[in-house]
Parts: structure tokens; C-alpha cells; sequence
């Protein structure tokens, strides 16, 4: 898009000096850059450029097994078990090394094959792209040749839709003026064509004859991973052209709407930008995985203390005295010669580590990994309602390993275009010489009068008003060429033109206003030119050096011109503004420019802009009315004046160190004294579901915050409109936009002005925060937000002010950050992550949003109009913002939910399993005896436990996907780790130790009294009995344990039980020579016995027996929030079921008039209480028990009756748990719910039964609920 620059002729360092620096390595290690000898290969040998074959592979045939190891013992518990399976190699240990070697073999063997299985389909990948064609110049001849034979240097020819093959210098196209299109969705996501310019100087390079001839050299830049930036030169004979951005093409776009083009390798490889930027996202640890960490260490302390107990036990109770141990015979092993009482106890120890190894569950890693694979890829990846039709994008999880974050989140933070608005940009209202235009309502102004009360007149469409993609603008002044009738035609003119011509649009398509069609950088850019044309100023072509414009209206009614302006120079939009200057017709030069009001504003020429002020109250007013803002002006150039600046231009764009800064600094001599036409406002609405969804969000104790580059009105009104502020909520602005700081900067002092700013920063924080404490002593339920802008925060994020920052954000509801920059949003996510130590999330759709995904706990991308690059660097992508509340509330939760529950149980039946090892070996004296046998115990975590937790992690569930998003307060369980706390560990190590006490004693007794045949039990028979009640008890625990049991619960705990006995008939009843005889025929020995048949039924029932009734008693008297939730659905479901009369009864009443009395209120709300029934009267669970009836009275306004054992139990009780659904009220002396919980109420009528779910869905209003909002909300707020 350089437009009609022209480079003059300059002399060069001969070719041989250059090779001379550059050889061996390909770049000047001082000069920074290297040099590329154009079609000719020999030339490039000495610079060892690197291949154009890649790699995406973690490993190779070489590499697979080490490397692999390495991952695997990478993890501590692997090392470890590696350890126990080299001491089970050596004398000390009682076990064979099969026990411990064989589940050490197989968990790494599976760990193994998931990454080779994995490994593989990147190879095949990288095979399929490595081995595509392309031709290449050989001598005079196109040649076919495989992409990985590509060499730096080489000429090839690609043809259209074909893919790049390497990072390209573009020197000829088929197209006229050596233009081609290309599409860039696999580098960044941007559907939209882009267009690309060859040099002039290369043009006739598209055959091959004259290809042939082609020679030069490249000097550049070395390899970088700056997508939009590339400096070099291309230096033929002696004159050097340089090379910008438009005239490279890079390695993953393709060619578009052109037949060929030919260019020259510039990277190859892993050189190439797009290899360059594919490097890992950051590596993301959940945090319930570092508290498993924790659970770890502490299991290795207590295996140190059971082995130290038993080393030291072993030393105390070797003694001769036991003459039958025969420790008195020459020869006796070390490890028990009561003479060295200290190696004794030495040995034992280490013996003891090899036995009790299995107190750390080997497969817990693998079962984890398996349950959060199958967790991302068929349910998330899978789910139909975070599935966007209009765009066919699903969610998708870039990882598993952050499943169960998904359910601890406490901070969201959120980009606002894009991300909370659809980034479908309309014109909607525009300000021209200080007269506003547009009479449309936007979204905002309608959820500001909604939240002020104050109505709004709309007024009537117009008969002129458009609607179409990119325009819904109503004024008649403007349309139909109305507009040459204002006060200042001129200056009405002047802004449709840079409407018109200030952009780098593409058009397709026919010449024709309803036809063509606009292919944009952005949004924003295709709305201005659609306004263009709708105020009858078409952009319909473009060249790389000419716009075309049909003109309607210029001097009388009806007339139509084409206008053609020649582009000069193009001044690219990343300085917040773009700037073209371009030639009339007439020869007249003019600079139009558009841009923030800020950058417009510093420009402008004094004196000259008399709409200045009244342009800057239209912007503040667009801003409040949630409008997106641009400035327009523009500056008549002299020629002369043009001429010195762009011999200038073009040094700085000729540059290779810099040459960005230089640019700008060169521009910014260009563009300054600009004179004011007015200002575009452009409606970006909210996306679909976006206020819901934030407002269920904040019940689930999730703190939201909005992180904005646009303008403090546009950023509140925005959260006003998404429900993110409210009236009610006290709000705290800290804002440099303040007369005092205005003054400041007006003397022109930049140290006086941050002195003053800062200071101002560190006043306003404190008082903030003084305030805040006063509300929050005052106990007024008050919630705070925070909005600051950029500048502040700048201030606020200084080491000495970041405390103070951190502290008032601690008590705000809700902030927002406007005028902020990338980095800013990554450092305020850095704040709360590190500084509170709180799990955080950060959503966005754009390139500016990926620093601030990188730094959170979790990144989530949006699939938008922004391309890509979001989602690339994110975790897990969804298409809209609404999304989050199933993928946070449903996925998130049962996530957690399910591995803690994993985690626990692992924690549990090994603990549980070696425990019972442990009180036989006190009873053996501490003598390392096994009490099973060495299979049974490599089998118990790899085989008969091993389903059961799949089955649980997969598919338990609490309650279903639209009770979690019904009840959103569920969420908070996540929140406050009630599921995963040190608490909810010693309750489950508290069953175990119990349970393992009863796998001993009972066995041992029965082994005591017990005879089979006339003999006595033996050590194998007494094992193998303990060894069944273990599995049979811990895999029936797994059931109570579960929520919700499916049939693949019962699959996965009956098949294991199963499989045992499977296993045990076989395994007991084949003789072979490499195995002892003592397992022989033991099983069948016991099932002939009737303590068997007892033990398996008492022992399981008494293990489970502690379980029950702390789970009864739990349930009963201090219910989680789920299990009323569970309770209330089984009611109602029940009532359905049983009571189909008086769910009609019910019906017919709510159907009736809504205005009752007093005391037909308390009537409705008695019968809509649930009743003791006789199908609940001796659940234990069900609403007989004292909490439930309570609860629902409650819920309706009414108190319960009291009864006997209700009221003895109120006198007894502790005060609840944080988490519990009631509270007593200090001021009534009733049971109250809390507040924080949001339940419907219980009314039979609101809601119709779901069969696939079991439940309920809405299906009609409750008038009595509509007639009672006071008592409703009283406990939904």
C-alpha cells in the first residue's frame, strides 16, 4: 500500500565484501540482519540457512524412550515407586519385585503409549505438510519439488488457493499492477482477504524466461516472531528498494482470487514467523493438583512414621527368648540378630518402605489424566449448549489439565469489544461542524433509562432510513443528499470523502451498491466505508495506487461522478490513527486522518478549529450512550512541503535498525496542524445472554471485572447495561481526567504533571479505601465497584501504591479498567493472582487480550471477529460470553467435584489397604511379614479399584446441568475448597484407620476359633479373607460416596468385585512351578467354611456401618447446599409421582386470582410445604428429617410447626457452617435462609417433570409469587 513511493539510487558494498561478512553464518552477528543471494543456490551454501522440512513432534525414534522416562520420572510419585521397585530387588524386601516392579511397568507402559499415540498423529501431520509440492525455478524450467527441499534464496511460483510454503519476498503477480489477495485464517483467524503489493521493480518476474534472468540480494532482519512487521531492502545492481510488510508472504496463508504469484524464500522452516510464534502457551499447574502435591508429602510422612514405628518395634521385640524363632542358631540373618539391635531396626525400616509402598496410590496420576481427558474431549468439547450455531463453533478444550479450575474461579476478568459486545460494528451516529446527527436509542440509553426510571421518547424511522451490515443510521438531514442543504455542505463533503478514502478496505465483488462487498482489517473500518456509500459516496475499486469514488450529489440533485484519488502514502492504524494523503484530480494534496480523540486533539491547528469544543461535549455524550468514537480531520499539504517530507518517508522506511520508530517519528512531522470535521459513533451491541449471564455469574461469588482500552462513559455504561454495576452499588472513580490534572498539563511540564498525578492517585486510593471500611463497618449490605482508568493504574500498579490498589479492589464487587493497555490488563490479573492468591480467569477475543489469558490460572478465548490469536494462546475457547456459565458452573463444578472425590478415595482405600498391613505386622512382632499375597497386592490399585474411580469420575453428578446454573450459589462450594480441605482428608483418614481395624480383627479372631477340616486357619487363609472384605468394602464405599449412580457405577463396582473372584478361582486353583504353594487351593478351602461366608457379609456391613451414620447424621443435620437441592427434587418428583391430585389441586388454585388475603397467603404457603408422607416417613434422608421442613417454610415466609426433637436439637446446635442454607435470625429468634443462596420457591405448578433429567422445567408463572416480590427476593439477593 506504499502508493507512488519512489526510492532513489544510492551505492551499495560490492557483492564480495558482502559475502565476505556474511559467510558461515547467514547474518552479521554485528550488523544484526542477514543477506540472501536471490536464484542463486551456490551463493547460500556458506550460510548454512536452515532447512525448509518441520518438526511438531515431541520426540523421535531416538529420543522416545529416554526423553519419554525422563517425563515420567519427572513426577515425584514415579521416582519414588522407581525406588521402592529397585529396594524390592534386594534381600530386606518380603515381597517379590513383580509387586512392586509390575504396576510400575504398566503405569508407565500406558503414560508411554498416550504420548506415543499422541506423538504420532503429529508426525503424520508434519508428513502430509513436509511432502507437498511446489515449484521451484530451476534454470529455465518450473520444477516440482517437496516442500522440505525448499531452500532460502529459491524462486518459486504458487498458485492460487494453494498455501505458502515458506515466508515469501512477493515480486510478481498475475493480477494487473502486481497486486495479489490473500486469506490469513490459519495465521490469525481473519477470514477477510488481505491484499499484497509486489515491488516495481520485480513486476515482469512472472515468467519463467524472465525469472531466469532474476538476480539480488536481501538484506533483512533475522528471524522474529512479529507477525506484522518485517525490515529489510532488496538491493538490485545498485539501487536498493525497500521492503515493508505488504510485500511478504507468510508460511500458512494462502493465495486468493489470484492466479499465481512468484516470490523469493526469505525463512524457512522453523525460521518462518508462523513456526516462530507456535511456541508452547505457558505451562498451567490447577491448584488442586498442588494441594495434591501436599496430600503426597503427607503420605510419605506417615509412611516414614508406620516404618519407624516398625523399625523400632521390630529392634524391641527381637529377642532369643523366642526360642521358637530359632535366633539362636549360627547363621542368622542380620536383619534379625538380636546382637545388632540398632541394624535391626535399620533393615526392618527399609523392609517395612518396600511393604507399605502401596500407601501412595500408584495409578492416581493415570486415572486422573483418563478422567480429565474424557472429561474435555466428550462432555465439554461435546456439549450442545456451549455450541454456537450461527457460527457452527462448539467449545473446545485446548487442555485437560485444568478441568477441575474451571470450578474454583473467584475472579473473571473481561475484555469488553468483542468479548461482552458482538464486534459487529454499525454506524449509528456521527457529529459533522458541530452539528450531532443520528436519532436512534442504543442499548445503553435504553438499560440507563430502564435503571433511572425516566422514559425515553423514540422518535419514528424516517423514510429514509438504512439498515443493512455495517449501517443503521436514521437522520434525514444526511440522507439522500439532504445533506447539501446543512449549514456547512463543505464540511460535509470533506467528511464523507475521508469516510471514503481514509481506510485500506478491499472491495469485491460488481460495481454496484447492493453488490459489492467490503473485506476489512476490522469492523470498525468496513462500517465507515458502508456509511460512505450510503451518504452517496461509493468507494468501488481500488489499485495499489488509485481509489475510485462514485460521487452522488456533489452539486445539484441526481448528478453522479467517478472520482479517481492517486494514494501517496498510507500511514498504517497502530498509532491509534491512520493517516492517508492523497492527490486530486486537480493536483490538490491532502492528508485525511482518523483517530482516537485524543491523538486528533494534540494535532490540531491552533486557531482553526472552531468546533473543537462542542465536537469533544458530542464525544463525551456518544461515550455515555455506550458508543464507539473516531475523530475525523484533515490538512491541505503543500507540494513542496510533501516533497522534503517524503524523500524522509522513504529513508525511514529504507531503514533496518528501527525502522518503526522511525516511521513514526517521521509521521508525526506530517501529521499536525489538522483541522477538525467531527467525530463517527458506532454501536457495537452486547452479545446475546451477556447481562444473565454475568448476574448468574455474580451470585455464584464470582467477582467480575471489565479490562477496556475504550473511554471511562463507554466502559460504565457498558457495565451498567451488562449488569455489572447498579444503581445500589457504591462506586469509587479515580480518573486523570479532572481539571487539576487538565491545568497541569496546559503549563507543558511532563514531571510536574506525573508529580501531581500521582500524588492525586495515592489521595483518591486512600480515601477509597476509608470509605469503603466505613460502609463495610456500618453493616450495610452495600456493595462497592471500582472504575479507574488507564493513566491512574499506571500509578496505582507502582510498587509503593500497588498494596493500597490491591486492597480497595479486595472490596469492590465489581471494577472496571478503562484506557488500559496489554500490558496493564496482564499486570492487574498478575495482581489478584499473586498478590490475593486468588483463581483467576481472564476471556477475550483479540491480539491485545493474550497477555493478560497468559497470566491468569485459566485463559479463555473467544472465537469472534478478531481472529485467532486469542484462542490460540487460551486454554479453552467458546464462542460467545454467555458460554461461561456452562462451562464454569456445569463443567467447572462437576470437575471439581469429581476429582476431589477421586482424590479422596484414592487417598482412602490405600491408606485403608496398607493400615491393615500394618496392625498384622504389629501383631507378627514388626517381622516385615506380608499379610498378602505379592499379586494381590500389585493388583488391588491397577485392576480390582481401577474402574470404580473411572466410573465416578466420568459420570457422577451432584445434581444436573440446569439445577447447577438454577442454583448458581452451589458454585461458591468450589470457591471456599469445602470439597478438598484438609477437613474433609481427616474425616476420610479417620474410616480408614477405623475400616483397617476391622479388615484385622475380625479376620485374625476368626483365624484364632475357626478350623477347616480339622485345621486351623492359616497366615494365606486369614489374608485372602481380610483381602476380600477390602475389596468388596471399598468398592461398595465408592457407591455411597457417589451423588448419582448410573449404570456404569454399578458396571464398573460389581465387574471389579467380580473379577476378583474370577481372578482368586483361577489364580488359587492352578498349580504352577515358578509360584508358591501356599495360595494353592485356598479360596476353595475358605468358601467351604461358613466364616467365610459370615466375614463377607459382617465385615464390609461393620466397616461401612461408621460411614453411614456420619453420612445420615451429616445429611440430616448439617446438609451441603446440593444435598437440599437433591432433596428438594426428589420431593417434588415424588409428589408428581404419588399426588397427581393435588398437583392439579395446586394448579387450579395458582391458576386463580392473584389477589388474596393474608390468611389465604398463609394457607397457599402451608399447602405448598412438603408433607411427612408415607413413602418418606423412615428414609432418614428424605423430609421427615429436621432441617428440610425448615428450610421450605422458611423459603415461603412461614415457620414451621416446632416439634419435639427440632426444638431439642436448636438447643443443642453449634452455629452452622459457613456453607449451610440457614441461619437463625438475631432479631425474630426464627430460622432464616441466607442470603446468599438464591432457591425458588417449592411450588408444585411453577414447573413441569423433565424425563431425561428426572426433573423440572419451567413451564408457567406462580401468581402468588408474582403478588409476594418483597418476600421472594428477601432471599434471592
Amino acid at each position: 500500500m506504499g502508493g507512488m513511493d519512489r526510492a532513489p539510487s544510492m551505492s551499495r558494498r560490492g557483492r564480495a565484501s558482502m559475502d565476505a561478512m556474511m559467510r558461515n553464518s547467514g547474518a552479521d552477528a554485528h550488523l544484526g540482519h542477514r543477506v540472501i543471494h536471490c536464484n542463486d543456490h551456490s551463493a547460500n551454501l556458506p550460510y548454512k540457512f536452515k532447512h525448509n522440512s518441520i518438526s511438531t513432534t515431541k520426540y523421535n525414534f531416538w529420543t522416545f524412550l529416554p526423553k519419554g522416562l525422563f517425563e515420567q520420572f519427572r513426577r515425584v510419585a514415579n521416582m519414588y515407586f522407581l525406588l521402592i521397585a529397585i529396594l524390592s530387588t534386594t534381600p530386606i524386601s518380603p515381597v517379590h519385585p513383580v509387586t512392586n516392579v509390575g504396576p510400575l511397568v504398566l503405569v508407565l507402559a500406558v503414560s508411554l503409549m498416550k504420548e506415543a499415540f499422541e506423538d504420532r498423529k503429529r508426525f503424520m501431520s508434519d508428513k502430509i505438510i513436509n511432502s507437498s509440492s511446489i515449484e521451484v525455478l530451476s534454470g529455465q524450467y518450473w520444477i516440482k519439488t517437496p516442500w522440505s527441499k525448499l531452500a532460502v534464496g529459491d524462486v518459486v511460483k504458487v498458485h492460487a488457493d494453494q498455501f505458502f510454503p515458506a515466508d515469501l519476498l512477493f515480486l510478481a503477480s498475475t493480477n494487473a499492477d502486481g497486486i495479489c489477495y490473500i486469506e490469513t485464517s490459519n495465521l490469525d483467524g481473519e477470514t477477510n482477504l488481505k491484499i499484497r503489493k509486489a515491488l516495481e521493480r520485480t513486476w515482469d518476474y512472472i515468467d519463467e524466461e524472465k525469472a531466469a534472468d532474476f538476480k539480488g540480494m536481501v538484506e533483512c532482519e533475522q528471524p522474529n516472531n512479529s507477525l506484522y512487521t518485517f525490515t529489510g531492502n532488496l538491493v538490485i545492481g545498485k539501487q536498493t528498494i525497500p521492503i515493508t510488510p505488504n510485500q511478504i508472504l507468510l508460511r500458512g496463508c494462502s493465495l486468493r482470487n489470484t492466479d499465481a504469484i512468484v516470490g523469493v524464500v526469505v525463512f524457512t522452516g522453523h525460521e518462518t514467523k508462523v513456526m516462530m510464534n507456535t511456541m508452547d502457551v505457558p505451562s498451567k499447574r490447577s491448584t488442586l493438583e498442588r494441594r495434591l502435591d501436599k496430600l503426597i508429602l503427607l503420605l510419605f510422612a506417615i509412611l516414614f512414621v508406620l516404618c519407624f514405628i516398625g523399625g523400632i518395634g521390630s529392634a524391641v521385640f527381637i529377642d532369643r527368648k523366642w526360642w521358637y524363632l530359632g535366633l539362636s542358631q549360627r547363621g542368622i540373618e542380620e536383619q534379625y540378630n538380636p546382637s545388632n539391635r540398632f541394624f535391626v531396626a535399620v533393615l526392618t525400616f527399609f523392609t517395612l518402605v518396600t511393604l507399605y509402598s502401596t500407601i501412595i496410590p500408584i495409578s492416581l496420576y493415570v486415572s486422573i489424566e483418563m478422567i480429565k481427558f474424557i472429561q474435555s474431549t466428550q462432555f465439554i468439547n461435546n456439549d450442545i449448549h456451549m455450541y454456537h450455531r450461527e457460527s457452527n463453533t462448539p467449545a473446545l478444550a485446548r487442555t485437560s489439565n485444568l478441568n477441575e479450575e474451571l470450578g474454583q474461579i473467584e475472579y473473571i476478568f473481561s475484555d469488553k469489544t468483542g468479548t461482552l459486545t458482538r464486534n459487529l460494528m454499525e454506524f449509528f451516529k456521527c457529529s459533522i461542524g458541530g452539528v450531532m446527527y443520528g436519532t436512534g436509542i442504543t442499548e445503553i440509553q435504553r438499560a440507563a433509562a430502564r435503571r433511572t426510571g425516566v422514559p425515553i421518547e423514540e422518535a419514528p424511522r424516517s423514510e429514509d432510513y438504512i439498515r443493512e451490515k455495517g449501517f443503521n443510521f436514521d437522520d434525514k438531514r444526511l440522507m439522500r443528499g439532504n445533506w447539501r442543504n446543512e449549514e456547512h455542505p463543505d464540511i460535509c463533503k470533506e467528511f464523507f470523502r475521508c469516510l471514503a478514502i481514509c481506510h485500506t478496505v478491499l472491495p469485491e465483488g460488481e460495481d454496484l451498491p447492493e453488490k459489492i462487498v467490503y473485506q476489512a482489517a476490522s469492523p470498525d473500518e468496513a462500517a465507515l466505508v458502508t456509511a460512505a456509500k450510503n451518504f452517496g459516496f461509493f468507494f468501488y475499486a481500488r489499485s495499489p495506487t488509485t481509489i475510485r469514488v462514485r460521487e452522488s450529489h456533489i452539486e445539484r440533485l441526481g448528478k453522479v461522478q467517478d472520482m479517481e484519488y492517486e494514494i501517496l502514502n498510507v500511514l498504517e492504524f497502530n498509532r491509534k490513527r491512520q493517516s492517508v494523503i492523497c492527490r486530486y484530480p486537480s493536483g490538490r494534496l491532502v492528508l485525511y486522518c482518523k483517530g482516537a480523540d485524543t491523538v486528533i486533539y494534540e494535532r490540531m491547528a491552533d486557531g482553526q478549529n472552531p468546533y473543537r469544543d462542542i465536537t469533544r461535549d458530542h464525544l463525551e455524550r456518544y461515550g455515555e450512550d455506550g458508543l464507539r468514537t473516531l475523530c475525523l480531520a484533515y490538512a491541505d499539504i503543500d507540494p513542496r512541503q510533501y516533497e522534503d517530507w517524503n524523500e524522509k518517508f522513504i529513508q525511514a522506511k529504507s531503514a533496518l535498525r528501527d525502522r518503526e520508530k522511525k516511521l513514526d517519528e517521521v509521521a508525526e512531522l506530517i501529521e499536525n496542524n489538522l483541522i477538525l470535521l467531527g467525530c463517527t459513533a458506532i454501536e457495537d451491541k452486547l452479545q446475546e445472554g451477556v447481562p444473565l449471564c454475568i448476574e448468574t455469574l455474580s451470585k455464584a461469588g464470582i467477582k467480575i471485572w471489565v479490562l477496556t482500552g475504550d473511554k471511562m462513559e463507554t466502559a460504565i455504561n457498558i457495565a451498567y447495561a451488562c449488569s455489572l454495576l447498579s444503581n445500589e452499588m457504591k462506586q469509587f472513580i479515580i480518573n486523570s481526567d479532572v481539571k487539576s490534572i487538565r491545568d497541569v498539563e496546559e503549563r507543558g511540564d511532563p514531571l510536574e504533571t506525573a508529580r501531581v498525578l500521582e500524588e492525586q492517585v495515592k489521595r483518591q486510593l486512600y480515601d477509597a479505601i476509608s470509605a469503603a471500611e466505613e460502609i463495610q463497618q456500618e453493616q450495610s449490605g452495600v456493595d462497592l465497584a471500582l472504575v479507574i482508568d488507564g493513566r491512574c493504574l499506571m500509578y496505582a500498579l507502582d510498587p509503593h501504591l500497588r498494596g493500597a490498589l490491591l486492597r480497595i479492589c479486595m472490596k469492590c464487587k465489581a471494577v472496571v479498567c478503562c484506557r488500559v493497555s496489554p500490558l496493564q490488563k496482564a499486570q492487574v490479573t498478575t495482581l489478584i493472582k499473586d498478590g490475593a492468591k486468588k483463581i483467576t480467569l481472564s476471556i477475550g477475543d483479540g491480539a491485545n487480550d493474550v497477555s493478560m489469558i497468559q497470566a491468569a490460572h485459566i485463559g479463555v478465548g473467544i472465537s469472534g471477529q478478531e481472529g485467532m490469536q486469542a484462542v490460540m494462546a487460551s486454554d479453552f475457547a467458546i464462542a460467545q460470553f454467555r458460554f461461561l456459565t456452562d462451562l464454569l458452573l456445569v463443567h467447572g463444578r462437576w470437575s471439581y467435584n469429581r476429582i476431589s472425590k477421586v482424590v479422596c478415595y484414592f487417598f482412602y482405600k490405600n491408606l485403608t489397604f496398607t493400615m491393615t498391613q500394618f496392625w498384622f505386622n504389629l501383631y507378627a512382632g514388626n517381622s516385615g511379614q506380608r499379610f498378602y499375597d505379592d499379586w494381590f497386592q500389585s493388583l488391588y490399585n491397577v485392576l480390582f479399584t481401577a474402574l470404580p474411580v473411572l466410573a465416578v469420575g466420568v459420570f457422577d453428578k451432584d445434581v444436573s446441568a440446569r439445577r447447577a446454573k438454577q442454583y448458581p450459589q452451589l458454585y461458591k462450594a468450589g470457591i471456599d475448597n469445602l470439597y478438598f480441605s484438609w477437613r474433609v482428608l481427616l474425616v476420610w483418614l479417620f474410616f480408614a484407620i477405623y475400616q483397617s481395624l476391622i479388615f484385622f480383627f475380625f479376620p485374625t479372631q476368626a483365624a484364632e476359633h475357626g478350623v477347616n477340616g480339622g485345621l486351623n486357619l492359616g497366615l494365606w487363609d486369614v489374608g485372602t479373607m481380610a483381602y476380600t472384605c477390602i475389596i468388596i468394602t471399598v468398592n461398595l464405599r465408592l457407591l455411597m460416596a457417589s451423588s448419582s449412580i448410573t449404570v456404569w457405577h454399578h458396571v464398573a463396582v460389581e465387574g471389579s468385585i467380580v473379577s476378583w473372584f474370577l481372578f482368586i478361582f483361577f489364580y488359587s486353583g492352578v498349580q504352577t512351578p515358578n509360584r508358591q504353594d501356599n495360595i494353592y487351593w485356598v479360596i476353595f478351602n475358605l468358601m467351604s467354611t461358613w466364616y467365610f461366608w459370615f466375614l463377607i457379609i459382617l465385615v464390609p456391613s461393620m466397616a461401612l456401618a461408621g460411614d453411614f451414620i456420619y453420612q445420615g447424621l451429616q445429611r440430616w443435620f448439617y446438609p451441603f447446599d446440593y444435598q437440599i437441592i437433591q432433596e428438594e427434587t426428589k420431593f417434588r418428583n415424588k409428589l408428581e409421582i404419588s399426588d397427581p391430585e393435588h398437583q392439579l389441586e395446586m394448579m387450579a388454585m395458582l391458576d386463580g386470582p392473584t389477589t388474596l388475603s393474608a390468611e389465604e397467603e398463609r394457607s397457599l404457603a402451608m399447602a405448598q410445604l412438603p408433607r411427612e408422607r408415607t413413602w418418606s416417613r423412615h428414609t432418614g434422608f428424605s423430609f421427615d428429617s429436621p432441617g428440610f421442613e425448615s428450610f421450605f417454610a422458611m423459603q415461603e415466609g412461614v415457620p414451621a410447626p416446632a416439634k419435639s426433637w427440632d426444638v431439642a436439637r436448636r438447643a443443642s446446635m453449634t452455629p452452622r457452617r459457613s456453607h449451610s442454607l440457614a441461619r437463625t435470625d438475631s432479631r425474630t429468634g426464627h430460622a432464616s435462609i441466607r442470603e446468599d443462596i438464591h432457591m425458588p420457591r417449592s411450588s408444585i405448578a411453577e414447573e413441569e417433570f423433565d424425563g431425561d433429567d428426572g426433573e423440572f422445567r419451567s413451564s408457567r408463572n406462580n401468581p402468588f409469587l408474582d403478588e409476594q416480590p418483597s418476600r421472594r427476593n428477601s432471599y434471592f439477593d
